[in-house]
């Protein structure tokens, strides 16, 4: 999964529940400077739920589907597996998504400060309203996802501004995503989470 779709994680994530749960995801976006950034994708998938996919993907022989199809895997003892994905580059290389919408944004705050937003409208509810789904599927989805978040974190030389929660040296907000109050369309989010970044 690259993060040139870094804007609609959430909702890719969701979607592919088969490959969603069981995993705590972390998206984190470091400004550079004024023009470029660093976005590395985090997942950590459970020793039980890798087990599945990885005999899944042996069985089809689908490279495009596994696990960490693009990344760096790292298979722990345990029985777990974490894969991590990073871009770097100028803001035009991280949010060059064609047709894709509610792209993770990259705008001038004043001289050093750029403003880094996500908006969140269609983070919410990408798995239908827990209304529509049978007593045993709500049943597995929740199994799959209740205590795994996923988190979005912005960082740089300073905060100046942000609605996220601010780091004690105001170096990095985040926001932490139970998964579960996303695909139930219950989290309190704003229309966009936001960070106004000094680049240096």
């Amino acid at each position: 999964m690259g993060l040139k779709t870094i804007g609609k994680l959430a909702g890719m994530l969701l979607l592919g529940a088969s490959l969603a749960g069981c995993i705590d995801a972390t998206v984190d976006v470091e400004l550079t400077s004024e023009t470029t950034a660093k976005a590395t994708l985090t997942q950590v998938m459970g020793s039980d739920f890798y087990a599945m996919v990885k005999m899944s993907a042996e069985e089809n022989k689908d490279s495009a589907d596994t696990f960490c199809a693009e990344g760096a895997l790292t298979e722990h003892a345990d029985g777990s597996a974490t894969c991590i994905v990073i871009e770097e580059g100028t803001f035009a290389e991280l949010t060059s998504l064609g047709e894709e919408q509610n792209a993770l944004t990259f705008t001038s705050a004043g001289p050093g400060l750029v403003r880094v937003a996500l908006p969140t409208a269609d983070m919410m509810g990408e798995l239908g309203s827990s209304d529509e789904l049978d007593a045993e599927t709500k049943q597995m989805v929740e199994a799959f996802f209740t205590g795994h978040n996923l988190t979005i974190r912005v960082s740089g030389a300073e905060i100046t501004e942000t609605n996220m929660d601010l780091s004690s040296d105001k170096k990095s907000a985040e926001t932490v995503l139970p998964f579960l109050d996303l695909i139930n369309g219950t989290s309190d989010l704003p229309d966009e989470l936001y960070a106004v970044v000094r680049a240096r």
